[in-house]
């Protein structure tokens, strides 16, 4: 199995503490998705920023739907996240 070097919530500081913080007041804890990026926050921050984008902001789809065809379309590429 791959390994990647990650930074531990514990472990973080600045600007990633930052995120981590957000991340564990928005869902209660960090992710390992999250995780994977913490060695560049810049990089971290925009996919979030795109993430909230896509699934909360305006579109013609409902959110529940978009979180429908996520769900479907990572079960299909066998994509754990």
């Amino acid at each position: 199995m791959a390994y990647i070097r990650t930074i531990t919530p514990d472990e973080a500081s600045g600007e990633l503490k930052r995120y981590y913080d957000a991340a564990v007041k928005r869902a209660g804890r960090v992710y390992n998705i999250v995780r994977l990026q913490s060695l560049n926050p810049r990089a971290l921050a925009a996919s979030v920023n795109l993430y909230q984008t896509l699934m909360l902001g305006p579109a013609s789809l409902p959110r529940a739907t978009r979180e429908m065809l996520a769900t479907v379309v990572s079960r299909e590429l066998h994509c754990f996240y």
